[in-house]
């Protein structure tokens, strides 16, 4: 059962030959810094290249860690790129996971003047849906109907999701098949929210062993950590590994923005 959805707000239209205002070049402007600014890029980050074969990504962390703000941050950035961004939260209203959008874009955004943010904030959200389900009643079927309805109505069609709040049980494996199977046939992102457990065992690559049966299922995996004073963010798992295995970037702490490479 769906118990909420947010829709885009309409597209505005732009007439041939329209001039083009100073604030909207100074809008152009922020989001290209803000795009060269983004540390994920050393992390190998391509959804160009990883959603056309349906891949999938986690954000992996022990409950209260900043896997949600990491996932809108990653939203945030697509979405600038012009990126169609499918929210689906299973524990969290959709006021709230627009709260998360608003504060971490607030957050990026605080030294550029007000009225240039909030023209960026409407460019963007033209690039955002936000859906919520009960996690007890949520299935790939009822996720496929609900993309179909939007795409049949041409609101939306996702080139990137954003799952958070599945539980990883017994059960994901047939769910993993199933969302495998609609991502590669749609042509989208598929982004988790993976919870760990603190202390946990891992193996050798970093993989805790909760959920080492499920790894092959995910193309990229960004483990969060606390170290001392500043949390820290690895990718453990990815499309280009092997130049990113030593980067490791900073978190804010207090907001879980990311800061810097370590």
């Amino acid at each position: 059962m769906i118990l909420n959805e947010a829709i885009s707000p309409v597209r505005r239209l732009r007439r041939p030959g329209q001039v083009i205002y100073l604030s909207e070049r100074n809008v152009a402007m922020m989001i290209k810094e803000l795009s060269e600014r983004n540390p994920l890029r050393h992390l190998g980050l391509d959804m160009n290249i990883l959603r056309e074969n349906g891949a999938f990504g986690a954000v992996m962390a022990p409950a209260g860690v900043g896997k949600t703000a990491l996932l809108v941050q990653i939203a945030l950035q697509a979405m600038m790129k012009k990126f169609s961004v499918f929210h689906v939260s299973l524990q969290d209203p959709v006021h709230k996971v627009t709260l998360w959008y608003d504060e971490i874009l607030q957050d990026l955004t605080k030294t550029y003047p007000v009225d240039n943010v909030q023209e960026l904030r409407e460019e963007i959200l033209l690039h955002r849906f936000i859906m919520t389900f009960r996690a007890d009643d949520f299935s790939v079927p009822k996720l496929a109907e609900r993309l179909n309805d939007l795409a049949v109505q041409n609101i939306f069609r996702p080139q990137i999701l954003i799952i958070d709040g599945l539980h990883f049980n017994s059960k994901v494996d047939l769910f993993l098949q199933e969302m495998k199977t609609l991502a590669e046939r749609q042509n989208f992102f598929v982004w988790f929210a993976l919870h760990t457990h603190r202390n946990e065992q891992a193996n050798q690559a970093g993989i805790p062993a909760s959920i080492e049966g499920l790894q092959h299922y995910f193309q990229m995996i960004l483990k969060i950590e606390g170290k001392g004073d500043h949390m820290s963010l690895k990718a453990i798992k990815g499309e280009n590994r092997d130049s990113a295995i030593d980067t490791e970037l900073r978190l804010d702490p207090t907001t879980m923005l990311i800061t810097d490479r370590g």
